[in-house]
């Protein structure tokens, strides 16, 4: 008698616990018995945000050279779908003549994980003087995030409309010191897989890139901040720059504001 109980019962509360879940389900989509017409999803992850984001926008007071330098992203898009639009150059104002647009990147950006997105899409660089102008387009691959111990990377591979390929990695961290105080180590480096005499980039290490910048929050959105920042040319990049007349080092002192919107 209870086993035939049981083969009764069963089947009946499986289905209550089916149209149970079902119910829940239809509840937490917002179209349940009780929900009206039109009511938003409770959770809308299906929104639309922007920022603008200057990340640095400073003037260096250098050994050789004063140079006004620029990196600025935007973003436009949803939680896992995005444009992402980033620039990043400099420009001599004294010791020198010229600058360069080092990358302006469009690309989409697809979340794959928490805090991590892996972006594509097409970028554009070009320098300017003293000489002629050189201009070039470029397929861009890469992949941004926070790495543990709140370690913000961008690492992208860049293949130009000639073939050639180059690495390049932006690694930072903000220290907190106070609620408003913050010191922000920096890397950089390229690398690249062949020489392009036009650009001044040589096989292998290209560059390395050190900073240390102490900036002040008076608001979230804008901050200001001084610091130093040191880089050096190596290999055949070295070799470029010594047959142009150019640098292959520098150290300056940084002063800029941060902020965002």
């Amino acid at each position: 008698m209870k086993l035939k109980a049981f083969r009764l019962t069963a089947p009946l509360a499986a289905g209550a616990l089916a149209a149970t879940l079902g119910m829940q389900a239809a509840l937490g989509a917002g179209t349940g018995p009780q929900s009206q017409p039109g009511w938003p999803l409770p959770v809308n992850d299906a929104a639309t945000y922007g920022k603008v984001l200057v990340d640095r926008i400073e003037y260096a007071w250098g050994d050789e050279e004063d140079v006004l330098e620029y990196d600025v992203q935007a973003w436009y898009g949803g939680d896992y779908q995005r444009l992402w639009i980033e620039t990043e150059g400099e420009d001599v104002r004294s010791g020198g003549e010229g600058g360069e647009v080092e990358n302006f990147d469009v690309q989409y950006s697809r979340l794959i994980r928490p805090f991590w997105d892996v972006q594509a899409g097409l970028g554009f660089r070009r320098t300017y003087g003293p000489g002629p102008d050189h201009e070039q387009g470029y397929l861009v691959l890469g992949i941004q995030g926070l790495a543990p111990y709140l370690f913000e990377v961008d690492a992208n591979v860049r293949v130009s409309e000639e073939g050639d390929a180059w690495f390049d990695l932006e690694a930072e961290h903000d220290m907190r010191l106070t609620q408003r105080m913050y010191l922000q180590p920096r890397f950089e480096a390229v690398v690249a897989a062949g020489s392009d005499e036009a650009f001044g980039m040589g096989t292998g290490l290209n560059s390395l890139r050190l900073g240390l910048r102490l900036r002040y929050e008076f608001r979230r959105e804008f901050a200001p901040y001084v610091g130093v920042r040191w880089w050096r040319l190596y290999g055949e990049t070295a070799d470029m720059a010594r047959a142009d007349g150019e640098p292959t080092d520098d150290l300056a002192v940084v002063a800029g504001i941060r902020a965002w919107f």
